[in-house]
Protein backbone atom coordinates (compact mmCIF):
# COMPACT_ATOMS: atom_id res chain seq x y z
CA UNK A 1 0.00 0.00 0.00
CA UNK A 2 1.44 3.38 -0.97
CA UNK A 3 1.74 6.36 1.34
CA UNK A 4 -1.27 7.99 -0.28
CA UNK A 5 -3.31 4.92 0.66
CA UNK A 6 -2.80 5.46 4.38
CA UNK A 7 -6.08 5.44 6.27
CA UNK A 8 -6.10 8.61 8.40
CA UNK A 9 -9.53 8.35 9.99
CA UNK A 10 -10.51 5.97 12.76
CA UNK A 11 -12.71 3.59 10.79
CA UNK A 12 -11.49 0.02 10.71
CA UNK A 13 -11.48 -0.64 6.98
CA UNK A 14 -8.16 -0.21 5.18
CA UNK A 15 -10.22 0.79 2.14
CA UNK A 16 -11.45 4.04 3.70
CA UNK A 17 -9.43 7.07 2.66
CA UNK A 18 -9.86 10.74 3.47
CA UNK A 19 -9.44 12.92 0.38
CA UNK A 20 -9.73 16.64 -0.25
CA UNK A 21 -12.86 17.77 -2.08
CA UNK A 22 -10.67 19.09 -4.92
CA UNK A 23 -9.50 15.51 -5.54
CA UNK A 24 -12.94 13.90 -5.87
CA UNK A 25 -13.26 12.08 -9.18
CA UNK A 26 -16.02 10.33 -11.08
CA UNK A 27 -16.01 6.65 -10.09
CA UNK A 28 -15.15 7.23 -6.43
CA UNK A 29 -17.51 5.81 -3.81
CA UNK A 30 -18.37 8.40 -1.15
CA UNK A 31 -18.44 6.65 2.22
CA UNK A 32 -18.61 9.67 4.56
CA UNK A 33 -18.88 13.44 4.31
CA UNK A 34 -17.25 16.03 6.53
CA UNK A 35 -20.71 16.96 7.86
CA UNK A 36 -23.98 15.18 8.68
CA UNK A 37 -25.63 13.83 5.52
CA UNK A 38 -28.97 15.26 6.57
CA UNK A 39 -27.55 18.78 6.14
CA UNK A 40 -26.68 18.16 2.49
CA UNK A 41 -28.76 17.63 -0.69
CA UNK A 42 -27.41 14.13 -1.31
CA UNK A 43 -30.23 11.59 -1.36
CA UNK A 44 -28.20 8.53 -0.44
CA UNK A 45 -25.77 7.87 2.38
CA UNK A 46 -22.97 6.20 0.49
CA UNK A 47 -22.95 6.47 -3.30
CA UNK A 48 -20.72 6.27 -6.35
CA UNK A 49 -19.91 9.58 -8.02
CA UNK A 50 -21.20 9.25 -11.57
CA UNK A 51 -21.20 12.78 -13.02
CA UNK A 52 -19.12 15.95 -13.00
CA UNK A 53 -22.18 17.71 -11.58
CA UNK A 54 -22.03 15.45 -8.51
CA UNK A 55 -18.33 16.26 -8.13
CA UNK A 56 -19.13 19.98 -8.20
CA UNK A 57 -21.99 19.56 -5.70
CA UNK A 58 -19.71 17.68 -3.30
CA UNK A 59 -17.04 20.36 -3.64
CA UNK A 60 -19.67 23.01 -2.93
CA UNK A 61 -20.71 21.45 0.37
CA UNK A 62 -17.57 19.66 1.64
CA UNK A 63 -13.94 20.39 2.33
CA UNK A 64 -13.14 16.68 2.40
CA UNK A 65 -14.81 13.29 2.11
CA UNK A 66 -13.94 9.70 2.94
CA UNK A 67 -14.01 7.33 -0.01
CA UNK A 68 -14.23 3.54 -0.05
CA UNK A 69 -11.66 2.19 -2.50
CA UNK A 70 -13.15 -1.30 -2.30
CA UNK A 71 -16.54 -0.13 -3.60
CA UNK A 72 -15.24 2.54 -5.97
CA UNK A 73 -12.19 3.99 -7.67
CA UNK A 74 -9.11 5.34 -5.95
CA UNK A 75 -7.48 8.60 -7.05
CA UNK A 76 -6.46 8.29 -10.71
CA UNK A 77 -3.31 10.34 -11.52
CA UNK A 78 -4.30 10.37 -15.21
CA UNK A 79 -7.37 12.44 -14.25
CA UNK A 80 -5.61 14.81 -11.87
CA UNK A 81 -2.25 16.11 -10.69
CA UNK A 82 -0.57 13.51 -8.46
CA UNK A 83 1.73 16.04 -6.78
CA UNK A 84 -1.19 18.29 -5.87
CA UNK A 85 -3.08 15.24 -4.57
CA UNK A 86 -0.14 14.15 -2.40
CA UNK A 87 0.33 17.70 -1.08
CA UNK A 88 -3.33 17.94 -0.12
CA UNK A 89 -3.21 14.47 1.48
CA UNK A 90 -0.28 15.57 3.60
CA UNK A 91 -2.15 18.73 4.58
CA UNK A 92 -5.23 16.71 5.58
CA UNK A 93 -3.09 14.42 7.71
CA UNK A 94 -1.41 17.40 9.41
CA UNK A 95 -4.74 19.08 10.16
CA UNK A 96 -6.23 15.79 11.39
CA UNK A 97 -3.32 15.27 13.78
CA UNK A 98 -3.53 18.88 15.01
CA UNK A 99 -7.26 18.51 15.70
CA UNK A 100 -6.69 15.17 17.44
CA UNK A 101 -4.15 16.77 19.78
CA UNK A 102 -6.39 19.76 20.52
CA UNK A 103 -9.38 17.54 21.26
CA UNK A 104 -7.29 15.28 23.51
CA UNK A 105 -5.94 18.31 25.35
CA UNK A 106 -9.46 19.68 25.88
CA UNK A 107 -10.76 16.28 26.95
CA UNK A 108 -8.04 16.05 29.59
CA UNK A 109 -9.22 19.26 31.30
CA UNK A 110 -11.56 18.29 34.12
CA UNK A 111 -12.94 21.71 35.07
CA UNK A 112 -15.30 23.95 33.11
CA UNK A 113 -13.93 27.36 32.17
CA UNK A 114 -15.52 30.64 33.25
CA UNK A 115 -18.14 28.92 35.42
CA UNK A 116 -18.80 31.05 38.49
CA UNK A 117 -20.84 28.47 40.40
CA UNK A 118 -19.30 25.76 42.52
CA UNK A 119 -19.03 22.50 40.56
CA UNK A 120 -21.04 19.46 41.61
CA UNK A 121 -19.14 16.80 43.59
CA UNK A 122 -19.71 13.09 43.03
CA UNK A 123 -21.80 11.94 46.00
CA UNK A 124 -21.75 8.20 45.23
CA UNK A 125 -19.57 5.82 43.28
CA UNK A 126 -20.31 4.87 39.69
CA UNK A 127 -20.98 1.28 40.71
CA UNK A 128 -23.48 2.29 43.41
CA UNK A 129 -25.35 4.68 41.12
CA UNK A 130 -25.51 2.27 38.18
CA UNK A 131 -28.29 0.16 39.74
CA UNK A 132 -30.56 3.18 40.24
CA UNK A 133 -29.58 4.66 36.89
CA UNK A 134 -30.66 1.53 35.01
CA UNK A 135 -34.13 1.76 36.57
CA UNK A 136 -34.41 5.49 35.82
CA UNK A 137 -33.27 5.07 32.21
CA UNK A 138 -35.76 2.26 31.71
CA UNK A 139 -38.61 4.41 33.04
CA UNK A 140 -37.61 7.26 30.73
CA UNK A 141 -37.58 4.92 27.74
CA UNK A 142 -41.07 3.62 28.55
CA UNK A 143 -42.25 7.22 28.94
CA UNK A 144 -40.88 8.26 25.53
CA UNK A 145 -42.37 5.27 23.75
CA UNK A 146 -45.73 6.15 25.29
CA UNK A 147 -45.33 9.83 24.38
CA UNK A 148 -44.54 8.96 20.78
CA UNK A 149 -47.58 6.71 20.63
CA UNK A 150 -49.81 9.39 22.21
CA UNK A 151 -48.67 12.04 19.73
CA UNK A 152 -49.11 9.70 16.78
CA UNK A 153 -52.74 9.24 17.92
CA UNK A 154 -53.28 12.99 18.21
CA UNK A 155 -53.15 13.10 22.01
CA UNK A 156 -51.15 15.41 24.27
CA UNK A 157 -48.04 14.40 26.21
CA UNK A 158 -48.36 13.47 29.86
CA UNK A 159 -46.19 16.34 31.11
CA UNK A 160 -46.61 15.34 34.75
CA UNK A 161 -45.02 11.95 34.09
CA UNK A 162 -42.32 13.54 31.94
CA UNK A 163 -41.49 16.00 34.72
CA UNK A 164 -41.14 13.17 37.26
CA UNK A 165 -38.93 11.15 34.89
CA UNK A 166 -36.65 14.11 34.21
CA UNK A 167 -36.45 14.88 37.93
CA UNK A 168 -35.15 11.37 38.62
CA UNK A 169 -32.61 11.72 35.80
CA UNK A 170 -31.43 15.04 37.25
CA UNK A 171 -31.01 13.46 40.70
CA UNK A 172 -28.94 10.62 39.23
CA UNK A 173 -26.77 12.95 37.16
CA UNK A 174 -26.10 15.14 40.21
CA UNK A 175 -25.15 12.12 42.37
CA UNK A 176 -22.74 10.74 39.74
CA UNK A 177 -23.14 11.46 36.00
CA UNK A 178 -21.07 8.51 34.79
CA UNK A 179 -23.78 5.92 35.41
CA UNK A 180 -26.39 7.62 33.26
CA UNK A 181 -23.82 8.59 30.60
CA UNK A 182 -22.77 4.94 30.46
CA UNK A 183 -26.38 3.98 29.73
CA UNK A 184 -26.47 6.53 26.91
CA UNK A 185 -24.28 4.02 25.05
CA UNK A 186 -27.37 1.82 24.61
CA UNK A 187 -28.18 1.78 20.89
CA UNK A 188 -31.01 0.14 18.98
CA UNK A 189 -31.52 1.13 15.36
CA UNK A 190 -35.10 -0.14 15.49
CA UNK A 191 -35.96 2.09 18.47
CA UNK A 192 -34.01 5.14 17.36
CA UNK A 193 -36.46 7.99 18.08
CA UNK A 194 -37.25 7.03 21.69
CA UNK A 195 -33.69 6.05 22.59
CA UNK A 196 -32.26 9.13 20.84
CA UNK A 197 -34.51 11.31 23.00
CA UNK A 198 -33.45 9.58 26.22
CA UNK A 199 -29.76 9.54 25.30
CA UNK A 200 -29.86 13.19 24.29
CA UNK A 201 -31.47 14.09 27.63
CA UNK A 202 -28.77 12.18 29.51
CA UNK A 203 -25.94 13.87 27.62
CA UNK A 204 -27.61 17.29 27.95
CA UNK A 205 -27.90 16.84 31.71
CA UNK A 206 -24.28 15.72 32.01
CA UNK A 207 -23.26 18.79 30.00
CA UNK A 208 -25.46 21.02 32.16
CA UNK A 209 -23.90 19.55 35.32
CA UNK A 210 -20.45 20.24 33.88
CA UNK A 211 -21.53 23.86 33.33
CA UNK A 212 -22.77 23.94 36.97
CA UNK A 213 -26.34 24.78 36.03
CA UNK A 214 -28.77 24.95 38.95
CA UNK A 215 -31.16 22.09 39.63
CA UNK A 216 -34.05 24.12 38.17
CA UNK A 217 -32.01 24.82 35.04
CA UNK A 218 -31.10 21.15 34.77
CA UNK A 219 -34.77 20.21 34.92
CA UNK A 220 -35.47 22.56 31.99
CA UNK A 221 -32.51 21.28 29.98
CA UNK A 222 -33.46 17.66 30.65
CA UNK A 223 -37.09 18.20 29.65
CA UNK A 224 -36.13 20.12 26.51
CA UNK A 225 -33.69 17.46 25.39
CA UNK A 226 -36.09 14.61 26.18
CA UNK A 227 -38.85 16.21 24.10
CA UNK A 228 -36.77 17.96 21.41
CA UNK A 229 -37.78 15.50 18.70
CA UNK A 230 -41.36 14.81 19.82
CA UNK A 231 -42.65 16.27 16.54
CA UNK A 232 -41.03 13.32 14.74
CA UNK A 233 -44.00 11.23 15.89
CA UNK A 234 -46.10 12.96 13.23
CA UNK A 235 -43.77 11.96 10.39
CA UNK A 236 -44.82 9.24 7.95
CA UNK A 237 -43.02 6.00 8.79
CA UNK A 238 -41.58 5.73 5.27
CA UNK A 239 -39.67 8.99 5.82
CA UNK A 240 -38.66 8.29 9.43
CA UNK A 241 -37.19 4.89 8.55
CA UNK A 242 -35.99 5.56 5.00
CA UNK A 243 -32.67 3.72 4.42
CA UNK A 244 -30.90 6.67 2.84
CA UNK A 245 -30.98 10.42 2.44
CA UNK A 246 -34.15 12.37 1.74
CA UNK A 247 -35.43 14.07 -1.39
CA UNK A 248 -35.99 17.83 -1.25
CA UNK A 249 -39.71 17.27 -0.65
CA UNK A 250 -39.08 14.62 2.02
CA UNK A 251 -36.55 16.86 3.77
CA UNK A 252 -39.09 19.69 3.86
CA UNK A 253 -41.64 17.35 5.41
CA UNK A 254 -39.08 16.10 7.93
CA UNK A 255 -38.08 19.64 8.92
CA UNK A 256 -41.68 20.29 9.94
CA UNK A 257 -41.05 18.18 13.04
CA UNK A 258 -39.71 21.32 14.76
CA UNK A 259 -42.95 23.24 14.17
CA UNK A 260 -45.02 20.22 15.14
CA UNK A 261 -42.98 19.74 18.32
CA UNK A 262 -43.67 23.31 19.43
CA UNK A 263 -47.38 22.89 18.67
CA UNK A 264 -47.52 19.67 20.70
CA UNK A 265 -45.83 21.22 23.73
CA UNK A 266 -47.88 24.41 23.63
CA UNK A 267 -51.11 22.42 23.40
CA UNK A 268 -49.98 20.32 26.39
CA UNK A 269 -49.67 23.53 28.44
CA UNK A 270 -47.37 24.71 31.23
CA UNK A 271 -44.06 24.11 29.41
CA UNK A 272 -41.13 26.38 30.47
CA UNK A 273 -39.79 28.74 27.80
CA UNK A 274 -36.36 27.08 27.89
CA UNK A 275 -37.95 23.78 26.85
CA UNK A 276 -39.65 25.49 23.90
CA UNK A 277 -36.33 27.08 22.93
CA UNK A 278 -34.58 23.71 22.84
CA UNK A 279 -37.27 22.22 20.60
CA UNK A 280 -37.33 25.32 18.41
CA UNK A 281 -33.57 25.78 18.00
CA UNK A 282 -31.95 22.33 18.02
CA UNK A 283 -31.47 22.42 14.23
CA UNK A 284 -30.33 26.04 14.03
CA UNK A 285 -26.65 26.53 13.19
CA UNK A 286 -24.22 29.29 14.07
CA UNK A 287 -23.68 30.48 10.49
CA UNK A 288 -27.41 30.70 9.76
CA UNK A 289 -27.51 27.55 7.64
CA UNK A 290 -29.89 25.69 9.96
CA UNK A 291 -33.65 25.60 10.15
CA UNK A 292 -36.46 26.53 10.61
CA UNK A 293 -35.63 30.26 11.00
CA UNK A 294 -31.93 30.35 10.00
CA UNK A 295 -30.82 31.95 13.28
CA UNK A 296 -27.15 32.85 13.65
CA UNK A 297 -25.12 32.11 16.78
CA UNK A 298 -26.03 35.40 18.47
CA UNK A 299 -29.75 34.62 18.16
CA UNK A 300 -29.44 31.08 19.53
CA UNK A 301 -30.19 30.89 23.26
CA UNK A 302 -27.92 28.99 25.67
CA UNK A 303 -30.58 26.26 25.95
CA UNK A 304 -30.85 26.11 22.16
CA UNK A 305 -27.07 25.84 21.85
CA UNK A 306 -26.99 22.91 24.27
CA UNK A 307 -29.80 21.22 22.33
CA UNK A 308 -27.99 21.56 19.00
CA UNK A 309 -24.72 20.17 20.34
CA UNK A 310 -26.13 17.15 22.14
CA UNK A 311 -28.55 16.33 19.30
CA UNK A 312 -25.73 16.26 16.74
CA UNK A 313 -23.41 14.30 19.04
CA UNK A 314 -25.92 11.51 19.63
CA UNK A 315 -27.03 11.45 15.99
CA UNK A 316 -23.52 10.98 14.58
CA UNK A 317 -22.49 8.40 17.21
CA UNK A 318 -25.62 6.26 16.65
CA UNK A 319 -26.18 3.46 14.17
CA UNK A 320 -28.97 4.19 11.71
CA UNK A 321 -30.69 2.07 9.07
CA UNK A 322 -28.36 3.62 6.49
CA UNK A 323 -25.05 4.09 8.35
CA UNK A 324 -22.92 3.13 11.31
CA UNK A 325 -22.16 5.55 14.13
CA UNK A 326 -18.83 7.28 14.73
CA UNK A 327 -16.73 6.67 17.82
CA UNK A 328 -16.83 9.33 20.55
CA UNK A 329 -13.35 10.50 19.61
CA UNK A 330 -14.13 10.85 15.91
CA UNK A 331 -17.46 12.57 16.66
CA UNK A 332 -15.78 15.14 18.90
CA UNK A 333 -13.09 15.73 16.30
CA UNK A 334 -15.78 16.42 13.70
CA UNK A 335 -17.66 18.74 16.05
CA UNK A 336 -14.44 20.59 16.84
CA UNK A 337 -14.00 21.14 13.10
CA UNK A 338 -17.59 22.38 12.81
CA UNK A 339 -17.50 24.52 15.95
CA UNK A 340 -17.09 27.93 14.26
CA UNK A 341 -19.55 27.20 11.46
CA UNK A 342 -22.30 25.26 13.21
CA UNK A 343 -22.07 26.03 16.91
CA UNK A 344 -20.83 28.47 19.52
CA UNK A 345 -17.09 27.53 19.63
CA UNK A 346 -16.66 27.88 23.40
CA UNK A 347 -19.71 25.69 24.02
CA UNK A 348 -18.26 22.91 21.84
CA UNK A 349 -14.95 23.12 23.68
CA UNK A 350 -16.76 22.85 27.02
CA UNK A 351 -18.71 19.87 25.66
CA UNK A 352 -15.46 18.11 24.76
CA UNK A 353 -14.18 18.75 28.30
CA UNK A 354 -17.43 17.32 29.66
CA UNK A 355 -17.62 14.16 27.56
CA UNK A 356 -13.97 13.28 27.16
CA UNK A 357 -12.94 11.12 24.24
CA UNK A 358 -13.15 7.92 26.29
CA UNK A 359 -16.64 7.96 27.88
CA UNK A 360 -17.70 4.91 29.86
CA UNK A 361 -18.80 2.20 27.45
CA UNK A 362 -16.29 3.19 24.76
CA UNK A 363 -14.74 0.32 22.85
CA UNK A 364 -11.00 0.95 22.61
CA UNK A 365 -7.81 -0.53 21.20
CA UNK A 366 -4.80 -0.32 23.54
CA UNK A 367 -1.18 0.29 22.57
CA UNK A 368 -0.57 -3.46 22.98
CA UNK A 369 -3.23 -4.25 20.36
CA UNK A 370 -5.66 -5.63 22.95
CA UNK A 371 -9.31 -4.59 22.74
CA UNK A 372 -11.29 -3.47 25.78
CA UNK A 373 -14.22 -1.50 27.15
CA UNK A 374 -13.83 1.67 29.25
CA UNK A 375 -15.62 0.98 32.54
CA UNK A 376 -14.53 3.83 34.84
CA UNK A 377 -13.58 7.45 34.21
CA UNK A 378 -10.50 8.87 35.91
CA UNK A 379 -11.56 12.48 36.62
CA UNK A 380 -8.03 13.51 37.57
CA UNK A 381 -6.43 11.94 34.49
CA UNK A 382 -9.11 11.74 31.82
CA UNK A 383 -6.87 9.90 29.33
CA UNK A 384 -6.16 7.14 31.86
CA UNK A 385 -9.44 5.28 32.58
CA UNK A 386 -9.97 1.71 33.71
CA UNK A 387 -10.50 -0.76 30.87
CA UNK A 388 -12.05 -4.23 30.95
CA UNK A 389 -9.98 -6.27 28.50
CA UNK A 390 -12.01 -8.32 26.02
CA UNK A 391 -9.72 -9.51 23.21
CA UNK A 392 -5.99 -10.12 23.07
CA UNK A 393 -3.86 -8.56 20.34
CA UNK A 394 -4.33 -11.77 18.33
CA UNK A 395 -8.10 -11.41 18.55
CA UNK A 396 -8.78 -14.24 21.02
CA UNK A 397 -10.95 -13.65 24.12
CA UNK A 398 -9.18 -13.28 27.48
CA UNK A 399 -9.51 -16.48 29.51
CA UNK A 400 -10.54 -14.59 32.66
CA UNK A 401 -11.87 -11.17 33.63
CA UNK A 402 -9.05 -8.62 33.68
CA UNK A 403 -9.27 -4.90 34.48
CA UNK A 404 -6.41 -2.62 33.41
CA UNK A 405 -6.11 0.68 35.30
CA UNK A 406 -4.18 2.82 32.83
CA UNK A 407 -3.20 5.27 35.60
CA UNK A 408 -1.40 2.50 37.50
CA UNK A 409 2.32 3.19 37.75
CA UNK A 410 3.02 -0.37 36.61
CA UNK A 411 1.79 0.65 33.17
CA UNK A 412 3.98 3.76 32.80
CA UNK A 413 7.47 4.08 31.43
CA UNK A 414 8.95 2.95 28.14
CA UNK A 415 6.12 0.47 27.59
CA UNK A 416 3.35 2.79 28.76
CA UNK A 417 -0.05 1.20 28.36
CA UNK A 418 -2.43 3.69 26.77
CA UNK A 419 -5.41 3.90 24.48
CA UNK A 420 -4.35 3.91 20.85
CA UNK A 421 -7.78 4.67 19.40
CA UNK A 422 -11.50 4.49 20.01
CA UNK A 423 -13.32 1.96 17.85
CA UNK A 424 -16.78 2.43 16.33
CA UNK A 425 -19.66 1.00 18.33
CA UNK A 426 -20.14 -2.70 17.60
CA UNK A 427 -16.63 -3.29 16.23
CA UNK A 428 -15.47 -6.92 16.55
CA UNK A 429 -19.07 -7.81 17.38
CA UNK A 430 -18.59 -6.55 20.94
CA UNK A 431 -21.48 -5.05 22.90
CA UNK A 432 -19.83 -2.83 25.57
CA UNK A 433 -22.91 -3.07 27.79
CA UNK A 434 -22.24 -6.79 28.27
CA UNK A 435 -19.16 -5.76 30.27
CA UNK A 436 -20.72 -2.78 32.03
CA UNK A 437 -23.53 -4.89 33.53
CA UNK A 438 -20.93 -7.11 35.21
CA UNK A 439 -19.90 -4.23 37.49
Amino acid sequence: MSQTDTDINDTESVYHKKVHAKDIQVGMYIYQLDRPWIETPFMFQGFEVQTDEQVQELQKHCQWVIIDTEKGADFDPSKGNLQDFQRRQKSLQDVDEEIRKKVQALANIKDAGEVKRKPYPDNVTFEDELVRAKEIEGEARVLMNKAIGDVAKGNNIDLEMATKAVGKMVDSIIRNPDAMVCLSQLKDVNEYTALHSVRTAIVALAFGRHLALSRDELNVVGMGALLHDVGMARLPKEILEKPGGLSVEEFQTMSNHVKWGIEILESSGGVPQGVIEMVEQHHERGDGSGYPTKRTAKAISPAGAIAGIVDVYDAITSDRHYSGGLSAEEALKRMYEWRKKDFKPQMVEEFIKCMGIFPIGSLVELSTGAIGVVITINRARRLKPKVALVLTASGTPFSHRFIADLSDERYTGAEELKIKRVLPSGAHGINPMDYIVQL
